[in-house]
């Protein structure tokens, strides 16, 4: 199998199997939340209907009963709706005939459906007595037409995918191999003792680094092969000459020796700018990996999110009751519909909505500026110059919103106590402060195996605020402590952190004009001190 081709079916396997796993995932939540929207809906139709009807049933008022069922039916989605005594007599129906002429089928799930009408019903009671029940039919045909567009627009993007995935991997196979073939051929010629090659270079990346070097080992291979033989030639005619001048040409021969290890040096030297070319590009995949470094304020904003979607829901479920409440006119209708809202907000726990709002908005924006504060940090670890504007801040501010956003990682593994006192305020970048303390937090966390103690302490000592982070943890190496902070350091195992972390939170700090230390003892534990300078001025 040429390089090629294992290029575009790596490439192609690889785009395959995620274009079919977020598919999948994709289709599947579709189909799931518009399925569940519509039993929801269908739930809360048909009990609404059950109570609307409930005092037509009891006092036998047919003509209540029709006009409630050409009333529920203004629903578009409604297929058919009746009304059923307790022994199953019909007191009203109206709708679509075939879906009346039907036998009745509770069906729990809106996937079980096989004749395009969702069939759900409602028990009319009064104490525990039953005096009948609501049935109605709605018609799923809409979704299933949306889910099966989707499908076919999902398959048709994944095809195009494919193609330009399939076309690029082409090209670059076909790059890469033209400029390996043309290093191969000049390999096999210099095997041969042909010296006089010359790969052509073109552009600026690797490949053409490398043909570079080729090219200026072919030329050094040149000069020792003619030096080479000029001394062989030298060689033979002392041979010939005189013992006498075997002493004199000893110098000569000595001396281009010296050219001959100059050269093999000179060669080595290009061995490892092709080496050192190498692992600049490994470098560039290694840092890939800081994506992890985002996933961590992006998990509770994503939790916010889904808390406040439920929240929601108590909201529209109270404002679509209130609405009910607002047009009725019947007292008795009315006094069902108060109770009903009543035992709903008590449920909802309304009180505790209301004071939780906030607080999760206001995370919720903490976190998405973190994600940005992340992302300048790392233009700050390349040396880019960083434009992100100082503010006057309360440092033990940005502990205990650290500490709320690390809580769901910490609770589980260890108890964390803070001993915080009066701050002064000071001019930070507070995102940047938090990210620091961020990853000292989560570092902490990870290096306690079981139950373990996170101490968090802050004051003021002369002009300079003080903050120690201290862990009950294994503790570090003595001989990995100097090289904590160094870029791509790391001592968890592959896989499980890039080494960023403490190189970014270092460079942040020196840029606030502060120190950050570190002290560690095996099976003691680990302790990281911030010093961060008092000031009301710009820091350059």
């Amino acid at each position: 199998m040429t390089f090629r081709l294992k290029t575009i079916l790596g490439i192609a396997s690889i785009e395959a199997i995620l274009l079919v796993a977020l598919l999948s995932m994709t289709l599947d939540y579709l189909e799931t939340t518009n399925y569940n929207a519509l039993t929801a809906r269908a739930a809360s139709t048909v009990n609404l209907f059950a109570a609307t009807t409930k005092e037509g049933v009891l006092s036998y008022d047919l003509a209540s009963l029709e006009s409630f069922v050409s009333e529920v039916l203004r629903n578009s989605d409604l297929k058919y709706a009746r009304v059923l005594g307790a022994q199953g007599e019909l007191f009203a129906s109206d709708g679509d005939e075939q879906a009346l002429k039907k036998i009745f089928k509770d069906e729990v799930n809106v996937e079980d459906v096989k004749d395009g009408v969702y069939d759900v019903y409602a028990l009319i009671t009064e104490g525990s007595v039953t005096y009948g029940r609501v049935e109605l039919g709605v018609d799923v045909a809409p979704i299933v037409a949306i889910i099966n567009e989707a499908r076919t627009r999902s398959v048709f993007i994944a095809l195009v995918e494919m193609l330009l995935v399939a076309l690029f991997s082409f090209i670059l196979g076909t790059y890469l191999t033209n400029q390996l073939k043309e290093l191969g051929k000049a390999t096999k010629n210099i095997a041969t003792g042909n010296l006089n090659v010359d790969v052509p270079v073109k552009g600026h990346d690797e490949l053409a680094e490398v043909a570079h070097a080729f090219n200026e080992m072919a030329i050094n291979l040149r000069a020792l092969n003619v030096k080479r033989n000029a001394a062989e030639h030298e060689l033979q005619e002392l041979n010939h000459s005189l013992e006498s001048r075997v002493a004199r040409r000893t110098g000569e021969l000595e001396a281009r020796n010296d050219q001959l290890l100059t050269a093999n040096q000179a060669i080595k030297a290009a061995q490892r700018q092709l080496l050192q070319a190498e692992k600049m590009a490994s470098l560039g995949f290694l840092a890939a990996g800081v994506a992890h470094e985002i996933n961590n304020p992006m998990s509770f904003v994503i939790s916010n999110i889904t808390t406040l979607t439920d929240y929601l829901k108590c909201y529209q479920w109270l404002l679509k009751h209130y609405r009910a409440l607002e047009v009725e006119t019947e007292l008795s209708k009315k006094e069902i519909l108060i109770n009903e809202i009543a035992a709903k907000e008590s449920e909802f726990d309304m009180s505790f909505i209301e004071d939780d709002i906030d607080e999760l908005l206001k995370d919720t924006l903490e976190g998405s500026l973190r994600v940005k504060e992340i992302v300048k940090g790392l233009k700050d670890f390349s040396h880019l110059e960083s434009n992100d504007n100082h503010d006057l801040f309360d440092i033990n501010q940005c502990i205990e919103t650290t500490m709320k956003m690390t809580n769901n990682q910490t609770k589980y593994k260890c108890d964390v106590q803070t001993d915080l006192q009066p701050l002064p305020l000071t001019l930070i970048a507070p995102g940047k402060i938090n990210q620091v303390l961020m990853n000292i937090l989560l570092n902490a966390s990870q290096a306690i195996v079981e139950k373990g103690l996170i101490r968090i302490t802050s004051k003021v000592s002369e002009d300079k605020i003080i903050v120690e982070i201290s862990d009950n943890g294994p503790g570090i190496d003595p001989e990995k402590v100097a090289n904590i902070f160094d870029p791509f350091f790391t001592t968890k195992t592959v896989g499980e952190g890039t080494g960023l972390g403490l190189s970014i939170s270092y460079n942040m700090i020196e840029e606030h004009g502060g120190h950050i230390y570190v002290e560690s003892e095996l099976n003691i534990g680990t302790t990281f001190t911030i010093e961060l300078p008092i000031t009301t001025h710009t820091i350059l």
